[in-house]
């Protein structure tokens, strides 16, 4: 079974569009790889997390940032298909 991403953001922030960009991001590099990405709205203020399955691969609170999409892309492949290049984000 491919592996779900969740991305938990939070609406008052007005972080929905990043969590979007992000999403299309991963779905176009990852579409043989992972079942699909969920936008979820957080019920905590500040909270930007991203789930492989049920394990956080990066939280914004601990980071201190968000993160660039190149290490995401680079997180997720490892983790569901470490043989895939991602051609220039691999430089």
């Amino acid at each position: 079974m491919k592996p779900g991403i969740t991305i938990e953001y939070c609406p008052k922030c007005g972080w929905l569009l990043r969590a979007a960009y992000m999403a299309q991001e991963l779905l176009t590099t990852f579409t043989e790889d992972i079942s699909g990405v969920t936008l979820k709205p957080s019920e905590t203020g500040g909270a930007y997390l991203i789930y492989l399955n049920d394990e956080i691969i990066f939280n914004r609170k601990d980071a201190g940032h968000f993160p660039e999409i190149k290490t995401l892309k680079q997180t997720v492949r490892d983790r569901v298909n470490p043989e895939k290049s991602l051609g220039h984000s691999d430089r």
